[in-house]
């Protein structure tokens, strides 16, 4: 059976940034990302059926027969065998899977196949907003543990100076490194990717994920319910937290309750609030809404999408969004909206040059042995056009 990932079109315009450059099912929350979740319990490569913008890089494979599954949904084994077995499902109102044609999915009709579904009755994790990719990640670390190390031996830890509390909770992978630092798993699971590196100092507490490649730094204090994704850089203090991958923040500063896209930098000492002083409930930008939306969570810190950078001893408000390719720098608290291709801080924003956006892109990316090819610029190029609305100084 052929199975592609759908995508609700609210749920999609909740989760921006992230969602400018990435469909749904790329959005990294436990170890895996939605995508390779789904992968991991079918047995199976998923394609997707996202937007025009990224339908190039994210193709659909289509065949007679075909299963789709709503890109928002987490899978547990109950409800992957429930599918499996070509069962149209909802809940609550939410299209989880259904199946059809290869002729149907040119005019597919969600609330047609909604009426058709069947109502499921098992629980299921919902990734529709941007504060659930940090809510539910202690969760999801998990359940993916679970899933990814089942019936596997992990590497043990052979360095004398490293204190470890729950082993039986750790997995290691090959190639890592870790050196004189403190891993406790009592309260979670500890993943740690192939050729990772934990460096001296670091203390670490599960729940707890880093990908293949990723750095923990020296002295780095790492609170728990917090996913370093592949060929990332973390310093500094750490809670509850999610980097896609190939980002860094290298430096001392605190991060809570946050969510960073992929190819973004936070210089020294930046520094991110989570909590309110009146301790309010915290609002954020939200796109599908054109404002600020009430999260009804009392700590929620940064959302930053791809390629954009701070510099040193930036300092982030309670429930700030910044938007992709967007440079934040000086001193104050920048505005709690910040859209793509912004450039400045407190003081005010002026517009990043797409040009100068691609440069410093490719000098980034070039570090990493990646290119910034033509059909990523052309992702960002439809997303510096269709942002221009959200840049309201050039109105001016």
């Amino acid at each position: 059976m052929n199975y592609l990932l759908i995508e609700q079109a609210d749920f999609r315009n909740q989760l921006k940034p992230f969602t400018f450059t990435r469909p749904i099912a790329e959005i990294r929350v436990g170890i895996l990302t939605i995508r390779e979740k789904w992968e991991k319990h079918l047995d199976a490569s998923l394609s997707y059926i996202s937007t025009p913008a990224l339908s190039e890089k994210y193709p659909k494979k289509t065949e007679a027969q075909n299963i789709l599954i709503n890109s928002s949904v987490c899978p547990n084994s109950e409800l992957v065998r429930a599918i499996q077995l070509g069962a149209s499902l909802k809940k609550d109102g939410i299209l989880i899977s259904a199946t059809a044609t290869e002729e149907e999915i040119g005019f597919f009709d969600p609330k047609q196949k909604l009426e058709e579904a069947a109502e499921y009755d098992g629980e299921i994790t919902l990734i529709t907003q941007n504060w659930h990719i940090f809510q539910k990640n202690a969760s999801e670390i998990r359940s993916d543990f679970e899933l990814i190390t089942s019936g596997r031996n992990s590497q043990h830890v052979n360095d004398p100076h490293t204190t470890v509390y729950g082993e039986k909770n750790i997995f290691i992978e090959e190639g890592t490194s870790i050196k004189a630092a403190i891993l406790n798993a009592e309260n979670g699971p500890i993943y740690i990717g192939k050729n990772a590196q934990i460096h001296e100092g670091a203390i670490i507490k599960g729940p707890f994920a880093m990908l293949d490649n990723s750095h923990v730094n020296m002295g780095a204090k790492i609170k728990g319910d917090s996913t370093i994704g592949p060929y990332c850089k973390v310093g500094g203090e750490v809670s509850n937290s999610v980097f896609f991958a190939y980002s860094s923040k290298g430096h001392d500063g605190f991060i809570g309750n946050s969510v960073v896209g992929e190819w973004c930098n936070l210089g020294a000492d930046t520094n991110t609030s989570n909590l309110k002083n009146n301790y309010a409930n915290v609002k954020l930008w939200d796109y599908a809404k054109g404002g600020f939306k009430d999260t009804g969570l009392q700590f929620c810190g940064l959302m930053m999408g791809d390629h954009s950078k701070c510099g040193i001893n930036t300092m982030f408000n309670t429930g700030t969004v910044v938007g992709v390719c967007s440079n934040v720098f000086g001193s104050g608290f920048p505005r709690n909206f910040i859209p793509s291709y912004a450039w400045g801080g407190a003081a005010g924003f002026s517009t990043f040059n797409l040009k100068k956006a691609f440069e410093v892109a490719e000098r980034v990316m070039e570090r990493r042995d990646k290119i910034l090819d033509e059909v990523e610029q052309k992702i960002l190029t439809e997303h510096y056009e269709e942002s221009k609305p959200d840049r309201i100084w050039e109105k001016d």
